[in-house]
């Protein structure tokens, strides 16, 4: 029996037969050079209409997908119109290259330039090496890479899957997914709890199973083996039946001795907020609004943002929604909006910082919230990504209170947001910890690469004494004042974790925003633990040396989580 470990990123265990994914589109001929019959101007005109059929195609799929998938798809859409790409490309076909090869090096070029810049940017360097083999696949006419086509469920096992692939993966089919490469944080990752798939990442050797084989599959452990034992089967079969009982969340947060943390949703549209809505999430706890302006050329009018934000509110009358402001730069850049020429755009004008850059998209922006939320009943409450100081939240206040907003607040995501929290929390009115970001900044760890895996979780101590400083800083800015510590809460994807989810409470975490799915999972396991229990696991998970020995002696005190597959 051959076991291998990677990194649990989704809970389930489940057995079935492996699918690789195909091989990808091979590589031109190197000096593969343009036809004699074919003028540059023909071939540039060939390239670019085999761009915009993939685009088109990718386009097409984003119209019918939601939340993560959609925006996934409609930002791959983007790179396949990407100028600098295109531009490269035809420079080389100018030179002579044929267009298959002229477009494989410029992707190429554009990719190490990515990669080498790391952070956000570093993402997008899988997203043009997908479009490129796409638009190769199109100039040649034989199909795009992708997921097998079947009609019998299988697990699905790759290096690692484009953004693109993710998007569209069909749990009807797909049982499983396991990838030898990728990290945590990464598109595959963050696709598969959306779904509710189980599925490991960086597990190394993987891709060398031979399809057809039956392997045992633990989403939590990380675990993959080889010729699956009774044991593992009876594993398996307990989880079937156990998780019926995660499919529903009762609508109530709450730990067992009665202590409140609401459960909410994250969403990047209507859509995924109706669904939210259906699965008991008890409000909003993170709109993406940039959803809402990707594959935009130009700025949404203020109209067309209102109507956008009022359908998500509408799903939510009487309840919290908390709506972030657009989240634009590094790994979602918008034509009017950022410069995709930046040198390392994972720490330059991103988020709140483009109102440097370019005034005026903000405040129109808060113009467009403060309209939908007075024609609806939801209770609203705005908050900026990508705050670093007291001033910048003060300014972002300030532009709240001039457009009519009652509540705004701050992601915390950057360290020094964390280290600073009582006086930035003393010129708004919350906050909320953006674990993923906080995560890859805390730790100068790329999110997307799996051999930092280990570095890149919310485990880590170091990123769980973020979270107890900012806790903390907000009891501190309180304690000048008459009332409660104002409201700090987490919606990175570590929220959707049930184990960390029970230290996060025990930090003094206030609510918690995830994916829907995970909701149900996250309420059964709370349900289990005092806030005593809590607290105490989360100076257990503070004491530990390392992210791994953090995870693995809360687990222990968790056996519930062992009982449920979580």
């Amino acid at each position: 029996m051959q076991n291998f470990q990677g990194v649990g990123v989704s809970p389930g265990r489940i057995i079935g037969s492996v699918r690789q994914m195909p091989k990808p589109v091979s590589e031109p001929p190197s000096g593969d050079r343009l036809a004699a019959d074919v003028s540059p101007e023909d071939a540039v005109a060939g390239l670019k209409a085999a761009a915009q059929a993939v685009h088109d195609e990718l386009k097409g799929r984003a119209d019918t997908a939601s939340g993560d998938g959609k925006a996934v798809l409609e930002a791959t859409a983007l790179m396949a119109k990407d100028t600098m790409l295109l531009k490269s490309a035809s420079k080389l076909i100018n030179a002579g290259s044929s267009a298959e090869r002229a477009i494989w090096e410029a992707g190429a070029s554009v990719s190490e330039m990515l990669h080498n810049l790391g952070g956000y940017m570093a993402e997008r360097a899988t997203d043009v090496l997908d479009v490129r083999a796409r638009i190769v696949a199109e100039l040649r006419g034989v199909p795009a890479p992708g997921i097998p086509s079947s009609d019998t469920p299988f697990i699905l096992v790759a290096e690692d899957l484009a953004p693109a692939d993710t998007a569209t993966l069909n749990p009807a089919v797909v049982q499983a997914l396991v990838t030898s490469g990728g990290g945590p944080q990464s598109h595959t990752a963050i696709i598969a709890r959306s779904l509710g798939l189980p599925a490991v990442v960086a597990a190394h050797g993987v891709d060398d199973i031979a399809d057809g084989t039956e392997v045992f599959v633990d989403g939590a452990a990380g675990f993959v083996a080889v010729s699956p034992t009774d044991e593992h089967r009876a594993a398996a079969t307990a989880w079937a039946e156990t998780s019926a009982t995660l499919a529903e969340f009762d609508g109530n947060g709450t730990t067992a001795d009665g202590h409140l943390v609401p459960l909410l949703a994250n969403v990047g549209g209507a859509k995924d907020a109706v669904a939210a809505a259906a699965l008991g999430a008890q409000g909003v706890g993170l709109f993406r609004t940039e959803f809402c302006f990707l594959e935009r050329d130009t700025e949404p009018s203020v109209d067309e943002q209102a109507a956008a934000y009022k359908a998500v509110f509408d799903a939510f009358p009487g309840k919290k929604v908390v709506l972030r402001t657009l989240d634009a730069g590094a790994d979602k850049p918008l034509p009017f909006l950022t410069d995709a020429t930046e040198p390392n755009p994972a720490l330059g004008v991103r988020g709140y910082r483009t109102d440097f850059t370019t005034p005026g998209v903000l405040e129109r922006q808060l113009e467009a919230i403060a309209r939908a939320a007075s024609e609806s009943e939801a209770d609203v409450w705005v908050m900026a990504p990508m705050i670093s100081t007291a001033a910048e939240a003060g300014r972002f206040a300030s532009l709240c209170a001039a457009a009519g907003i009652q509540t705004p607040g701050v992601m915390v995501e950057v360290p020094s947001a964390a280290l600073t929290a009582a006086t930035v929390l003393r010129e708004v009115g919350f906050a909320s910890l953006g674990t993923n970001d906080l995560t890859q900044y805390a730790m100068a760890a790329d999110r997307q690469l799996g051999p930092l895996a280990e570095l890149n979780t919310p485990w880590q101590p170091a990123v769980l004494r973020l979270v107890q400083l900012t806790v903390e800083g907000a009891e501190q800015e309180s304690s000048g004042r008459e009332g409660a510590a104002k409201p700090v809460g987490v919606c990175g994807e570590a929220a959707a974790d049930p184990a960390l989810a029970v230290v996060l409470t025990g930090l003094g975490v206030t609510t918690l925003s995830m994916t829907a799915r995970s909701l149900a999972a996250v309420g059964t396991v709370l349900k289990t633990v005092t806030l005593e229990q809590a607290r105490e696991l989360a100076t257990l998970a503070l004491s530990a040396p390392s992210a791994t020995e953090a995870r693995d002696w809360v687990r222990a005190k968790l056996p519930v989580l062992e009982e449920l597959g979580l």
